[in-house]
């Protein structure tokens, strides 16, 4: 059946997809989730559970974060999606208002669904008798990456800006957000700190992320050819470098309980570092990347986790905090779930918990998809499903009940196949995010929002493009970066 499944989306890609794009967003993607998984953890308490990581009892393991921290590719894709996207629809003569509210819409929807629903779980779980503290170790962890949202939110609407950025000043453009952040670092961090007032190191926050989305910018405007990835990850390795080693910043990329100083909220200036480094690499594996992602069964699976992309961030946490406060209300303290992270048995144990929470995250993400995506529109009906040639879909048909991904005719127009069954269910759970179109100098796949393919729309958020992604993040709308973003 898996096999059945990868076939049928290989047979539906494309041949000038960018898979490399996708393939760069999933792994940043698991690499959050993992992170969170791996070096977060709640502790059994007389008061209920609080959160703690195994990185405060195991610092040596701050390198391990370097790899799972890949919020710069994040922000470098959806850069790069973004500006595809503008660039498509501005040359359709779209208005900029209407392409960002789009996107923004997209974005907000599964962060609107686990708001929602921890709304009505705070006063449930409070009137069960969950203790206070665990409710609020809950929503902590919860809100969490919820942050990523708002500010990715911010860039995606100063697209336009970066871009025009970009056009003027080409890579000098990069410049000033490393600046700005070594400045407030300084201050922060400096013989003078204790002079500067805390609210100050939030000034990174815009800056230290926008680093990321304009070097996706540049890579969208081709400045990245030749030597130049080598330069991009040799001056990140240096910079890195030095402020471990010289300038004495932590090694770990994630925040650690207790600690007085931390690199990623808001960013310091290793953590801009880290992106040109990681940024330097993808640019360097981009092709190798695209060609391993050829092989049916791993682009598959690349599709599945970028359809799913801004589901898998918001519920991520969800998932990890169900069995830690089932643990919780019945008093239980389970290794790897809910015991102290004292040493490297317990990562071991917490691994053999990973499969549980990804059924759970899994579960969560279904039960979520109709709000997320926006598609709880009506089914197509019987007569449609008898004849997929009958014409194109009505207005309100939703997104996941149209055919899978056909061939361009030579007039521009799809032949319509009927889907058949994958996974045992109807293929309109997977293959809307491969259907239409897709042209690699755009980044799209020429997808309507309802679901009528549009030959040659690209990026314009209807495309491969995320929260990126999907969030780009463009990814990060239910169909994130594969589908819609």
């Amino acid at each position: 059946m898996i096999t059945t499944l990868a076939q049928r989306i290989e047979s539906r890609t494309p041949a000038d997809r960018d898979r490399a794009v996708d393939g760069l967003r999933a792994l940043a993607l698991l690499g959050v989730v993992a992170g969170h998984w791996m070096v977060g953890a709640l502790v059994l308490t007389g008061g209920g559970l609080v959160v703690d990581s195994p990185l405060r009892a195991l610092p040596a393991l701050g390198p391990a974060s370097w790899v799972l921290q890949m919020l710069g590719l994040f922000f470098l894709v959806g850069g790069r999606v973004a500006a595809q996207g503008w660039a498509s629809a501005r040359s359709r003569n779209r208005r900029y208002t209407s392409w960002l509210w789009r996107r923004v819409a997209r974005l907000c929807r599964p962060v609107l669904a686990v708001l929602v629903a921890w709304t009505f779980a705070v006063p449930a779980l409070l009137g069960l008798g969950v203790s206070g503290q665990t409710v609020r170790s809950a929503v902590t962890l919860v809100l969490q990456p919820l942050w990523f949202v708002a500010v990715y939110l911010v860039l995606t609407a100063l697209t336009r800006l970066v871009m025009a950025a970009d056009h003027r000043f080409g890579l000098l453009a990069l410049v000033p957000g490393p600046v700005i952040v070594a400045v407030v670092d300084a201050l922060r961090y400096g013989p003078w700190s204790d002079q500067v007032p805390g609210w100050i190191q939030w000034l990174n926050l815009l800056p230290g992320w926008l680093f990321g989305y304009q070097l996706g910018v540049a890579w969208a405007a081709g400045r990245f050819a030749g030597r130049r990835p080598w330069l991009l990850l040799r001056v990140g390795v240096v910079a890195f470098t030095t402020l471990v080693t010289v300038a004495g910043y932590p090694l770990s990329m994630v925040g650690v309980p207790g600690s007085g100083r931390t690199n990623a909220h808001p960013p310091s200036l290793l953590v801009l570092a880290l992106a040109a480094v990681q940024s330097g690499v993808a640019l360097l594996v981009h092709r190798r990347l695209s060609r391993t992602l050829h092989r049916p069964r791993l682009w598959a699976a690349v599709v599945v986790v970028n359809l799913a992309a801004m589901s898998i961030l918001c519920w991520h946490q969800t998932a990890a905090l169900v069995p830690a406060m089932v643990a919780d209300s019945r008093g239980l303290v389970l290794p790897g779930l809910t015991d102290a992270p004292t040493g490297a048995a317990w990562l071991a144990t917490r691994a053999a918990w990973l499969p549980l929470l990804l059924a759970l995250l899994v579960g969560f993400c279904w039960a979520a998809r109709r709000w997320e995506s926006g598609d709880a529109r009506r089914r197509p009906t019987r007569t449609s499903r008898r004849h997929p040639g009958a014409g194109p879909p009505p207005p309100d048909a939703a997104v996941h009940d149209c055919q899978g991904l056909a061939p361009q005719s030579s007039r521009g127009n799809l032949r319509k196949r009927r889907p058949g069954p994958l996974l045992g269910a109807d293929a309109r759970l997977v293959l809307p995010v491969l259907r239409g179109p897709y042209r690699g100098t755009d980044g799209g796949m020429g997808v309507h929002q309802r679901g009528r393919p549009h030959p040659g729309r690209g990026a314009d958020g209807l495309g491969q493009d995320a929260v990126g992604v999907p969030l780009g993040a463009g990814c990060l709308g239910h169909h994130t970066c594969a589908g819609r973003a």
